[in-house]
Parts: C-alpha cells; structure tokens; sequence
C-alpha cells in the first residue's frame, strides 16, 4: 500500500541515549521541520513537499507517532498522552532545554558536518518552541515557531514559556541582534494551545527582530476559520484558497526561509 512517506529517504539517527527514525526529500538550502501532535501526519508530508518544490531539502524527524498515520480522535489522544508523560518532552516544565530539544541539536550539527551550510527549523505545536531553543547553535539561523505550545499549563509562567533556560534565553536574543537574524512566530488568536502571552514574551525578549503572524480566528471572522483553529501549516493549511490567510502566512515562511538561507 502506498505510504505519503514513500517519496522520503528513510534513516535513523541516534545522539543522546536516543534513536529516532529521519525523513529527508529534496535539494537546496536545509530545513529541520519538527511535526506535531499526533506525528508526521499526512498533512505533515504535505508541508514538507510543498517545501521541497520551494527548493529545500527538508529533514523531517519522527518524535512521536506512526509516520504517514492518518489523524484520527483515538491515535491523537494516545499520542498525546505519551508526550505529556515523557521525560523526552517535560510538557508541563519551563524555563530549561528537554532531551528532545538535545537530539534535535545533535541532528542538526550531524547535518552541518555533512554540508557547511546553515540550517532552517520549523517546529510546531509541542515543537513549536525548538526552534527557539536550536538558535543556541550556531549554525540554525531562521527558526519558524508554529503554533508554540508548550509548556502546557494554566500557570502565567507557563504560557509565556519556552524551552530553554533564561541564560540561553539571553544568549539567543544577543545572537539575533548581533547576527542580523529573526525569528518568525504563527499562531491563530483564539488558539487555547498557544495563547498571546507566548508572543508577548518572544516580542520582549527579541524585540522587532521577532516576527509575529497572528491569523484572526476570532467568533464571526471573516474567513470562518473554527475558533479552535490550530495548526496553522497543516490540519488548517488552505492550500486551495491563495488568498486564504494560513497561505498567505506560508508565503511568508517561504520568503522568510528563503532570506535567511539563500543569502548566507
């Protein structure tokens, strides 16, 4: 039966105690995208090739989840489950790396030693804060942060929160004033998963080197979108409608991924 993932090369990668399976598409400039909740989803994949004809390579780890698995209540909610008590993923804790924000910069300098060339993230959902976190390394230098949202939790402090310790914190938001980088943020605003407070807190620390993209899902928008819209590169994605406000969002990842790879 054919698989969405079929188009991919498969590999796996082992740092950190840990081994997971990577898919890798295409050429050009690399792109690290981090899936969601449930996994790489066929939606997912489609991302991923919609970038791949964009011109990247795109290196698609599986976290979580069966690579290519439709969305369905059940899977989702098991997948869930599994992130929330993984000590790979510390969904509820704040304010420090996890170990799988470690793999993924292991990932990264493994592709940089095979290709001297800077690297892209785009995370989201659970991951939408790795890409933040990765700017400690020197060679990820356009994070996208979709839909960020962990940690998880009612606390203030929690829905402000990244992945990273405040001294990373720190030294992230010295390297984008002092390198000239950016750090590109999606969300809908009546997302419950990834409240307004997170990008006031991205808008603080980085300043007008943050780029915020917040599509209105508010009751009676004019786009209809669901008041619990989520996922703004996928599930929510309307790749039918050019005008629609999550391709028009994806037009500026592109250029956005675009600026800060193809110039350096």
């Amino acid at each position: 039966m054919q698989s969405v993932m079929d188009a991919f090369d498969h590999t796996r990668f082992t740092a950190e105690g840990r081994t997971h399976d990577v898919f890798r598409q295409g050429s050009g400039p690399r792109i690290i995208v981090i899936h969601e909740v449930p996994g790489i989803t066929p939606n997912v994949a489609r991302f991923a090739n919609m970038l791949v004809e964009e011109g990247f390579e795109v290196v698609l780890p599986s976290l979580l989840g069966q690579p290519g698995r439709r969305v369905d209540p059940l899977y989702s909610a098991r997948s869930l489950a599994s992130m929330c008590i993984s000590a790979e993923f510390s969904a509820f804790a704040w304010g420090r790396s996890t170990p799988a924000v470690d793999w993924l910069k292991a990932l990264s300098a493994s592709l940089y030693a095979e290709r001297a060339e800077p690297l892209g993230v785009v995370g989201m959902c659970f991951s939408g804060g790795y890409g933040l976190a990765m700017l400690t390394e020197p060679h990820v230098v356009a994070p996208v942060l979709s839909q960020p949202s962990l940690p998880a939790g009612v606390l203030p402090a929690q829905q402000r929160g990244f992945p990273l310790s405040d001294a990373d914190a720190a030294a992230v938001a010295q390297r984008v004033e002092g390198e000239d980088l950016e750090v590109m943020g999606l969300r809908f605003t009546g997302d419950p998963l990834c409240r307004r407070p997170r990008f006031d807190a991205l808008r603080r620390l980085l300043g007008d080197r943050f780029i915020g993209i917040e599509i209105d899902s508010s009751p009676g928008n004019p786009e209809g979108i669901g008041r619990l819209a989520h996922s703004v590169l996928t599930e929510e994605l309307a790749v039918d409608d050019p005008g629609h406000p999550t391709m028009e969002a994806y037009r500026q990842v592109v250029n956005f991924l675009h600026r800060h790879l193809t110039t350096r």
